[in-house]
């Protein structure tokens, strides 16, 4: 969610409080401007501009929640979303990177674009049942006007998203041309009316699930983030972590750790997390004695994992759900370990880290005290409670989406500061509204590849390249998805990403005999940790532009500090009892459950030592070897495996103490 810098420096007291502070002061919303397409955003001065905006976006909002009282045909109403989506896109976002966007009046080119752009979409939308009638027999006049709704989709993406996508989808539609021209016969007449039809008035491209999940409850978990924002929870997050680890050593990295992964989980965003604590925590670790690339990597890092924590998990959990058919308490459930183990390694990396460099904590006397802190502000938690138990319960995401924002608006009234005025109200919904254009957007155009997909039955292809080589080398077939789900997600919002992957090769995957859910976790996680691979890690450049270090170093290490993400994919892909539930798995018994949490994250702290080369001291190359081995077989769910990376990561330390103490009691002039 992003930050205005008001908002950032609400955090400051809390984050900085004991330690001098650069006195450069870090503009979030132009560096957001500088690195996420999504928050260059333009600002209208003139009365009518301004007004006319904010209609079209508090009008999204308002058709989103109308839709979860009202009944309005699904066609129709996803069409309608999708226009108000593209209306507000051309409204707000500029033709390319660098361009102005303090203005006094929309543009002329682009207000004529945004109303081109809605009319398609609105015309199919007063229109569904003549096109029930029609079937695919549209008319010259239909296929002119979904072709001007089609590009001008990917002309907004350009400027919202990039490149990334519309290529992806580029590739798709060429294919589209081979499968119809070459292998079926098309005349170019009937290629054209075919692949207009399939894209535009079909109800599974363009206006298919990924949009009928964006209405339904996507926006209104991106809404409930704005709404949860502006409760200064996010103030509330930094004072938790401070008063958990704050103290320790190297405490201004540990605390960064804790409150980006509580921020990242309803952000749903990793640069916009990134940048919005960012801009407070790398100038504190860098102050406290940490190299600017490790600061800016640690921010990015836990950024960016915020997006696996559970329970909201930046919406994903629920669209998971919508697109599994599994519950949203049991995908919550199979997230808790794999997330607690990708916080575990970057906190005790962060730890040795700072134990290797002599780095202390935060004086003691400027930490707020856990128990008082609760007392005064676990209010804060209470929308978060009523989401995850409504969602226990049984209600549907929308459901509980909008009773969680009732709450979190109940919530911002217990204090002054925080409380919702009528014009603080509006600017929370339009926040919210903006920050689900970017998300639509992707999803229409993930649209696109579903629906090619479905038509030309590209995925039996793959299945019957792929699926026989696959099971021969599992591995190798695991492999390549992953690599694929990187390049896929760099620039490329989760959501959709998770989108396309789940449509592409998720399916591949559950036919090597992966269970379902673990399938979907893999390439989710994946899809996320594009945003801090190198060589596009925007989340990791974003940390490097605050910390003043070398982007392509910051990438690196934040790839170090989030190897668990590169690892526990693989073994819950292989060994789904890491999940902790028989939908992924067999039926596992309590004892084995604790085995499994206990050995898990005993062998994160080997993998991590081994990486940071510091235990009790620093490691020698074969010390760390031995503790990366031993780290990694404790990991992976499994009695036998767990009793030899016990064993390694014993033989590891008992050598390392008895090298220290010959180390620490031979002469000085030895």
């Amino acid at each position: 969610m992003k930050k205005t810098n008001e908002e950032l420096n609400d955090l400051k007291p809390a984050a900085a409080e004991g330690l001098p502070v650069e006195e450069e002061v870090i503009d979030a919303d132009k560096l957001l401007t500088e690195l996420d397409r999504e928050s260059n955003t333009r600002s209208y001065s003139g009365v009518l501009s301004a007004w006319i905006t904010r209609i079209v976006l508090v009008g999204i909002i308002g058709f989103v929640l109308y839709c979860v009282v009202g009944f309005i045909d699904e066609r129709a109403r996803k069409s309608i979303f999708t226009g108000l989506i593209i209306l507000a896109g051309y409204l707000l976002y500029p033709r390319k990177k660098g361009e102005r966007t303090s203005l006094k009046e929309i543009p002329l080119l682009d207000g004529i674009l945004g109303i081109l752009a809605v009319t398609p979409f609105l015309y199919f939308a007063f229109s569904v049942e003549a096109f029930v009638d029609k079937a695919t027999k549209i008319t010259t006049f239909d296929m002119i006007v979904a072709l001007v709704g089609i590009v001008l989709l990917f002309e907004l993406c350009r400027r919202v998203i990039g490149m990334p996508i519309m290529v992806v989808a580029g590739a798709f539609l060429v294919y589209m041309g081979y499968h119809c021209l070459i292998e079926r016969g098309f005349s170019i007449g009937k290629f054209l009316s075919t692949t207009v039809h399939q894209l535009f008035y079909s109800n599974v491209a363009i206006m298919g699930t990924p949009i009928n999940a964006c209405v339904n409850f996507i926006v209104l978990f991106i809404l409930f983030g704005a709404f949860l924002e502006k409760t200064g929870i996010g103030t509330f997050f930094v004072d938790l972590a401070n008063s958990i680890a704050g103290f320790s050593a190297g405490g201004p990295a540990k605390v960064a750790v804790i409150s980006s992964a509580l921020e990242g989980m309803y952000s749903g965003s990793s640069v916009a997390n990134t940048v919005g604590s960012g801009s407070i925590t790398i100038p504190v670790m860098k102050k406290a004695g940490y190299r600017p690339e490790f600061a800016a990597a640690v921010e990015a890092a836990a950024s960016t994992g915020g997006q696996i924590m559970p329970p909201i998990m930046g919406a994903a959990a629920f669209l998971m759900a919508e697109m599994t058919g599994i519950p949203y308490p049991t995908i919550a459930v199979a997230a808790i370990l794999p997330a607690v183990l990708y916080f575990t390694g970057i906190f005790v990396m962060v730890h040795f880290e700072a134990k290797k460099q002599g780095l202390k904590g935060l004086p003691k006397d400027t930490i707020p005290n856990f128990f008082k802190l609760i007392l005064k502000k676990g209010y804060l938690l209470i929308p978060i409670v009523v989401l995850v138990g409504l969602m226990s319960s049984g209600k549907t995401a929308s459901f509980a989406a909008c009773f969680a924002i009732v709450a979190a608006i109940v919530v911002s009234m217990f204090d002054k500061e925080t409380r919702l005025t009528p014009k603080r109200l509006v600017e929370t919904i339009e926040t919210g509204a903006r920050n689900a254009i970017g998300v639509s957007v992707a999803c229409a155009m993930s649209g696109i590849v579903i629906g090619i997909v479905s038509y030309t039955g590209l995925a039996t292809t793959l299945f019957n390249v792929i699926v026989p080589i696959a099971r021969q080398n599992i591995f190798l077939a695991l492999f390549l998805t992953m690599i694929a789900c990187i390049i896929c997600g760099m620039g490329v919002p989760t959501t959709a990403n998770y989108i396309l992957m789940a449509t592409i090769t998720a399916p591949i995957v559950i036919e090597m005999g992966v269970p379902m859910l673990a399938a979907h976790m893999f390439v989710f996680y994946f899809g996320i940790v594009a945003d801090i691979t190198p060589p596009v890690a925007l989340a990791a450049y974003a940390g490097s532009a605050i910390a003043h270090s070398d982007p392509l170093k910051t990438g690196v290490n934040a790839t170090r500090l989030a190897i668990t993400a590169f690892i526990i994919p693989y073994i819950f892909a292989l060994s789904p009892e890491i999940l902790l539930v028989k939908e992924a798995a067999m039926d596992i018994a309590v004892i084995d459950v604790i085995r499994i949490v206990i050995t898990s994250v005993a062998g994160m702290v080997g993998i991590s030592a081994g990486l940071e080369g510091y235990f009790f001291g620093n490691c020698k190359i074969w010390e760390r070897l031995i503790c990366i081995a031993g780290g990694l077989c404790m990991v992976i769910p499994s009695l036998l495996t767990d009793m030899i990376g016990l064993a390694l990561l014993a033989v590891g330390i008992v050598l390392q103490f008895i090298r220290q103490r010959i180390e620490k009691n031979k002469p000085a002039n030895a």
